[in-house]
């Protein structure tokens, strides 16, 4: 069967996963079935046919709501008869189960047992996802309403890891046309559309107020600033790592970590933060805003006191600051 042309907006999605796509021996596409993620899966079967890359697609069934697994099924069928190679793959979610509530909410929890399912079935190979332009501006836009730093505001990165993002400067309305054109009918999230969850609010009532009151283009005005932000993060994150190789303080018992005092309670407050943060981190602890200036507080301090963190503590010793696991911190 003759293949036909391409309309425009579904060209406008294929040409971006091309540009993604070149030179990758291999790629996994994450599907849900939605506009976004069914536009992505056809613009890459496109593209593998210029690149030569063997794409797979794998459709997550995260069973929460009724009906998901002939969502799934439908959506895998769907991209098989377009000749992509499709499999389902049916998830748990921990949590929400007899009256407990999700950790980090079901969102999050949801979000974070499809990546781990599409990164076990993508093996070394990367994962491509369907995030537009507008999931990019509606989250840097959330990261201002929660008073976050530039990590977050610079949103989603087109290569975070091993899941990359292609079509963040394509629109979702983009996706939902080239679906059209495509001739594929895409399956409507009844979630998206829910305004229990903050992020279907700021999609269908904060995002049209500011293009009301501001003008239209503020979806790309804020994707602009994640991009500009982004660039100024890989500076920023260099400095960091160049601080902490020059100031590294071998260690004296295991899982323990040091930072030297006095380079940085002169370290200006920006670098200090960054320092502090990244240390931290590299000790597996996830440290909030107020945990990073709660250690920054012991450069002040005369010593003795200390601080607790999700699983570690944090005190002053001397002229240093001394980081031991929770199970050993005394």
């Amino acid at each position: 069967m003759a293949r036909r042309e391409l309309g425009p907006h579904s060209l406008a999605v294929a040409r971006a996963v091309a540009a993604m796509m070149a030179g990758l021996p291999r790629a996994v596409i994450g599907c849900s079935g939605g506009p976004d993620s069914l536009a992505l899966a056809l613009g890459a079967e496109w593209a593998a046919r210029r690149t030569g890359t063997r794409i797979a697609a794998v459709i997550v069934d995260h069973r929460l709501q009724e009906g998901s697994a002939q969502v799934a099924d439908r959506a895998a069928r769907t991209l098989t008869d377009r000749g992509i190679e499709a499999r389902v793959v049916a998830v748990d979610i921990p949590g929400g189960r007899d009256g407990q509530p999700y950790e980090g909410g079901p969102e999050a929890a949801a979000r974070d047992a499809r990546r781990h399912a599409l990164a076990q079935a993508a093996g070394t190979d990367p994962v491509l996802l369907g995030h537009t332009l507008d999931d990019q501006a509606e989250t840097v836009l959330l990261g201002l309403a929660r008073g976050s730093g530039a990590a977050s505001l610079a949103g989603i990165r087109p290569r975070a890891g091993r899941f990359w993002h292609p079509l963040l400067e394509v629109r979702r309305a983009t996706t939902v046309a080239a679906c059209r054109e495509w001739g594929v009918t895409p399956w409507q999230d009844p979630q998206n559309a829910d305004p229990v969850f903050l992020r279907s609010r700021v999609r269908h009532e904060t995002m049209p107020v500011l293009e009301a009151q501001l003008g239209p283009g503020i979806a790309e005005a804020l994707g602009r600033t994640a991009s500009l932000l982004q660039g100024d993060e890989e500076i920023l994150d260099a400095l960091t790592a160049e601080w902490l190789a020059s100031h590294r303080v071998d260690t004296r018992s295991p899982g323990e970590s040091r930072l030297p005092l006095r380079p940085l309670a002169a370290a200006s407050t920006g670098l200090a933060r960054r320092v502090v943060k990244a240390w931290l981190e590299e000790a597996g602890v996830e440290a909030a805003f107020t945990h990073v200036e709660a250690v920054r507080r012991l450069c002040d301090s005369e010593g003795g006191r200390g601080v607790d963190l999700p699983g570690a503590r944090v005190t002053r010793r001397g002229q240093e600051l001394i980081l031991t696991p929770a199970a050993t911190s005394g």
